[in-house]
């Protein structure tokens, strides 16, 4: 990914909290000559190794965990809030017109060699954690024990689980770190005027990022 050194997020800890707000990966590996391109949920584990371990699972018919690459790394893409910005939106636009379109965006590339994750324990242990993290928000949050056993452990057969240790992880926040702090104003405001949800996180983030 080209990251200059403007849009670069250094910070560990900023990338592990965009993995677990935008958990949906986009899972990329080489197999069988091509490359081959999954999208599931994971579960980040910070714990293991200096950057974290990644955990998802997959249909035992999808014929990825048969094929992904045991010798060059596979990236996951996760995708963190983006939004278009306007020239129209800068107040500098009046002064000479010298602007033009562009798009901002969060996005954190995680590399690792996967492994297969396919005891029965261990897939309930990855089940669990997944279920836990997504339905904490929910009012009357499900838990896999709200489900028969025996039903959870026929289901169980037809996954696969994968651990993906963290090898290297890259961080690219573009969020308008080099526009004017009136420019910057006016996309926190246009943003804020879109009132939907992937805007007022852009608008934040603007807001949070220092000017370079």
């Amino acid at each position: 990914m080209y990251i200059p050194k403007l849009h670069e997020q250094p910070d560990l800890h900023a990338l592990h909290a965009l993995v677990r707000s935008h958990p949906l990966g986009t899972w990329a590996t080489q197999g069988d000559g091509e490359l081959i391109v999954n999208h599931v949920p994971f579960v980040l584990d910070p714990s293991r190794g200096p950057y974290g371990l990644l955990r998802c699972h997959v249909a035992r018919a999808n014929s990825v965990w048969q094929l992904f690459s045991r010798t060059v790394p596979s990236i996951v893409v996760f995708h963190g809030p983006n939004a278009y910005v306007s020239p129209s939106w800068y107040p500098s636009k009046q002064a000479d017109g010298r602007v033009v379109p562009t798009w901002n965006y969060t996005v954190v590339h995680a590399h690792g060699i996967p492994t297969i994750v396919d005891t029965p324990a261990q897939l309930l242990e990855h089940l669990t954690e997944l279920t836990a993290s997504q339905e904490g928000s929910q009012a009357v949050p499900w838990r896999l024990s709200d489900a028969p056993a025996e039903f959870i452990e026929q289901m169980s057969r037809h996954i696969v689980g994968i651990e993906i240790p963290i090898a290297r992880i890259f961080g690219k926040w573009k969020v308008s770190q080099n526009r004017s702090a009136s420019d910057r104003l006016g996309v926190v405001a246009a943003l804020r005027n879109n009132a939907d949800a992937q805007s007022e996180a852009m608008a934040g983030l603007v807001e949070q990022t220092p000017r370079q």
